[in-house]
């Protein structure tokens, strides 16, 4: 149980890490643009960090928790993969490099739990629980099918998104700036897409709400407040009131002056950062909720026949056997708490690369930026991919700096932060690995 607790512990901090390690995610275009002070900016996201906690399901902490077979592993796997992260997140802030957190905790957990099989089995052939041969290499959930045609899960799914999830902020910002070039021109062309696609939001979101009858635990008594209040229903309205919160600024834009459309892009922001935080909190907090899930299912598979104390009482879920999942409510409002208190504790030599070193950004970029950034990280969420907010974000920088010209970008900066990218997942599973077998040498 001393294990069970000190990876709990251990966990939290990486979740405050994460807090400051990300604030730049959310702030840095904001500061960059002078909307907020440094102290009012982290003050701003670290509130919808925590905000975050009713808005989000648990579908992110459910596939980090898979990332190995808690039925092979052991505590020592979860802790040596949490100290890994930890150090990992805490030399890449210091060196400024906006690393992804989400990437270090799976690469760290993946690596951990290798070194485990081979240390236990070797190289060769174990029969397993379920009567079959396996492999060392097979103790990482690499890749699932997905249930009835979804979203596919796995360790390969994650490093797919070191690239996708850049990819689809870069496009979706790309367009959002394009846009809203257009709005801001006096011709009827912009405005009939515009209309046109808020109309095509609005049922797009009312197809994708649940009713009151589907909800299986209802927040209230009254049966509108549960609807619009259900964190699936939620998420979905918010993604509706960005699109048209945008969409309703760009109707306006063409009859604004400079100094008008300057001091409304301004407050845009404050809606597009609050968005980004929103989605930053929700993404990386289910993060540790999982590997708090899965430290409770490892020490119970472990202990057979220990009971365990009602404040953790975890159950994995498991679509197979039909097996609904559960976590006490203090778990994932301490992961939101830790990730908010951490944002407000800032991370400042990352603001200046995300906000300054990428691109120059104004006001109008942040706006394109932080919403496409928001709505990526909304979309993978829902299909329950882990990305990290930290490459979304740049990517979507990099679409803002693409409209102006490519020359804008500042490329050498953006290939040594794709250079971090690509090593994290390695680097986490090799230090994994070595403290690991440290580890097992006292444990």
């Amino acid at each position: 149980m001393t294990l069970l607790i000190t990876i709990i512990v251990l966990a939290l901090i990486f979740d405050y890490i994460n807090g400051f390690h990300d604030a730049a995610n959310a702030i840095a275009t904001v500061v960059a643009t002078k909307v907020l002070t440094p102290f009012q900016a982290v003050v701003w996201a670290a509130f919808f960090n925590f905000l975050a906690y009713w808005v989000f399901g648990f579908g992110v902490a459910d596939t980090v928790a898979k990332t190995a077979h808690t039925m092979e592993i052991n505590l020592v796997v979860i802790l040596a993969g949490v100290i890994a992260a930890i150090c990992w997140n805490l030399l890449t802030w210091w060196l400024g490099i906006p690393s992804s957190s989400s990437h270090t905790l799976i690469g760290g957990f993946a690596g951990a739990a290798i070194a485990h099989a081979i240390a236990v089995h070797g190289f060769s052939g174990y029969i397993g629980e379920d009567g079959e041969t396996h492999y060392w290499y097979q103790i990482v959930s690499w890749y699932k099918a997905g249930k009835d045609g979804g979203m596919p899960s796995g360790v390969i799914i994650i490093i797919a998104f070191i690239v996708l999830a850049p990819l689809l902020g870069a496009l979706a910002s790309y367009l959002i700036s394009i846009w809203l070039l257009n709005a801001s021109r006096k011709s009827i062309g912009p405005k009939i897409f515009t209309v046109a696609l808020m109309l095509a939001t609005i049922w797009f979101v009312s197809h994708q709400m649940v009713s009151y009858e589907e909800i299986e635990k209802p927040r209230f008594d009254s049966h509108f407040w549960s609807v619009a209040f259900d964190s699936h229903n939620i998420k979905w309205l918010l993604v509706g009131f960005i699109v048209l919160t945008v969409s309703g600024f760009c109707l306006i834009f063409s009859s604004l002056n400079l100094h008008q459309a300057e001091a409304a892009l301004k407050k845009m922001q404050l809606l597009s950062s609050a968005a980004f935080s929103l989605g930053h909190g929700g993404n990386d907090s289910q993060k540790v909720m999982g590997i708090i899930a899965a430290a409770v299912a490892v020490y119970i598979h472990t202990n057979p026949g220990v009971h365990m104390d009602s404040w953790l009482d975890v159950v994995l879920p498991n679509e197979d056997k039909g097996i609904k999942g559960q976590m006490p409510g203090w778990i994932p409002l301490a992961c939101y708490s830790a990730i908010a208190v951490g944002t407000l504790s800032g991370g400042w030599k990352i603001v200046k690369t995300m906000g300054s070193k990428i691109t120059k950004v104004t006001s109008f970029e942040g706006v394109a930026a932080e919403t496409a950034g928001a709505l990526t990280l909304y979309f993978t969420e829902h299909l329950k991919i882990p990305v990290s907010t930290t490459h979304t974000i740049t990517g979507s920088i990099i679409g803002v700096g693409l409209t102006k010209r490519v020359s804008a970008v500042r490329w050498g900066v953006t290939v040594s932060l794709i250079w971090a990218w690509i090593l994290t997942i390695p680097i986490s599973a090799l230090l994994a690995a070595l403290f690991y077998y440290i580890l097992t040498i006292f444990i």
